[in-house]
């Protein structure tokens, strides 16, 4: 981005403006924070005289708590090397795939690529939080219907697989209202209550 200041042909608050480095994905958030401090004013002198200010103002932040984040400050990790594409963008929470696995044209990303922004341990979009898929079972003996958990075979199983299910444990609840039954016939009580010695 470039920066610029007109004192004199321009009316204050509209004497200072911004020449994005990509214009034709220009974004607001593509302004630094401290610049936007200087276009609305907030300030008089431009971030860059501020740079070891600023600098100093950082090293004074103190941590409240445990961060397993890569930098002290909120300013966030700008490590533009390591970035595939940055285009100019200062905020990288835009430097992400549109989809899963197809990239961003907006940005340049193309698909497969990392995102560019930081993610907390523990974040779904953290690669070190993806759990590899495991299966505990399948249906067939080929392992061609394998799932996951009991709610998963239930949706692979066929309409002839769920009415043999239902059959045998209609079977099963035959056969031990039966054994209650004989057990219940042998006490001498065909209406419940308390059997009183054989």
């Amino acid at each position: 981005n470039r920066y610029y200041e007109n004192r004199i042909d321009y009316p204050f608050g509209q004497h200072r403006w911004v020449e994005p480095g990509d214009i034709h994905n220009y974004d607001s958030s593509s302004v630094a924070p401290e610049w936007h401090g200087w276009m609305t004013s907030m300030n008089d002198d431009p971030p860059c005289s501020e740079d070891t200010f600023i600098a100093e103002k950082t090293e004074t932040v103190e941590q409240m708590c445990r961060s397993d984040a890569p930098d002290k400050s909120n300013l966030g990790l700008m490590d533009t090397d390591n970035i595939y594409n940055f285009h100019d963008l200062h905020n990288q929470s835009q430097i992400r795939s549109r989809g899963y696995g197809i990239g961003n044209p907006i940005v340049g990303l193309p698909p497969g690529v990392k995102d560019g922004f930081y993610t907390q341990p523990g974040s779904p979009y953290n690669e070190a939080s993806i759990r590899p898929l495991k299966f505990v079972g399948s249906l067939d003996k080929d392992g061609g219907r394998s799932f996951k958990n009991s709610k998963w075979a239930e949706r692979l199983r066929t309409a002839e697989e769920k009415k043999a299910m239902v059959e045998e444990q209609v079977g099963e609840v035959k056969s031990m209202a039966d054994m209650f039954g004989s057990v219940n016939a042998k006490r001498g009580g065909g209406r419940g209550g308390t059997s009183v010695g054989n």
